[in-house]
């Protein structure tokens, strides 16, 4: 019998597993059960090396479907992202995004259709890569804009906190609009406004008032 399975991969203790399982079902998917890696980077380390993630591997069967909230969660670069969800439909398990809504199911034959899914799978992928890669831009600069402050100067306290940070950069990345965003965060549009223009500048706020 086929399930779905929801795979979550939780880098900060600000996020929680019950919470992108609470995404998923209000998006609209039953969810059987949650494999979730907990203080893992999604940057750094591939899914096959996650403890959960060779668990998930493990677990999934021919017919199953593996929603995850984005494509990010498979891979650490564009390479890993794509070979995961290739490899997960050659053996009969379906891919599905919260965000977007995107499906990667290896069971059409047409070859148009499976050039669209393809060209899809790696413009999704690179994407992902993109914003790992502005995520870091922006920490890097977050700190050097820290640094150049006065340390006795902090200024206001941030109203956002690391996961929320990380959820408006990830989904501006993304083209999801402001009114969602804040929706799905709790941040009001003005943070996320001030966000989008200077996320070096946000990126310090939190560390001058970690520090």
């Amino acid at each position: 019998m086929s399930q779905t399975i929801l795979y979550a991969r939780v880098s900060t203790t600000e996020q929680t597993a019950a919470h992108q399982r609470t995404q998923a079902e209000a998006a609209g998917f039953a969810i059987d059960a949650v494999v979730s890696d907990e203080g893992v980077s999604g940057i750094s380390t591939r899914l096959a090396d996650r403890p959960q993630g060779r668990r998930l591997f493990d677990m999934l069967r021919r017919g199953d479907v593996l929603v995850v909230r984005w494509v990010d969660r498979l891979g650490r670069d564009y390479a890993d992202v794509c070979d995961v969800i290739r490899d997960l439909m050659k053996r009969g398990v379906v891919i599905k995004t919260v965000i977007n809504h995107l499906t990667f199911d290896g069971a059409t034959t047409d070859p148009m259709q499976q050039a669209v899914r393809d060209a899809l799978i790696g413009f999704m992928a690179a994407t992902a890569q993109a914003q790992a890669e502005a995520t870091k831009e922006a920490q890097r600069a977050g700190i050097e804009h820290a640094k150049a402050r006065d340390d006795a100067y902090r200024g206001r306290k941030p109203s956002y906190t690391r996961a929320q940070l990380d959820a408006v950069r990830a989904q501006l990345a993304q083209g999801v609009g402001v009114a969602a965003i804040a929706r799905d965060t709790g941040l009001s549009r003005q943070t996320i406004y001030r966000i989008e223009a200077d996320p070096a500048e946000a990126e310090a706020i939190l560390l001058r008032w970690a520090a």
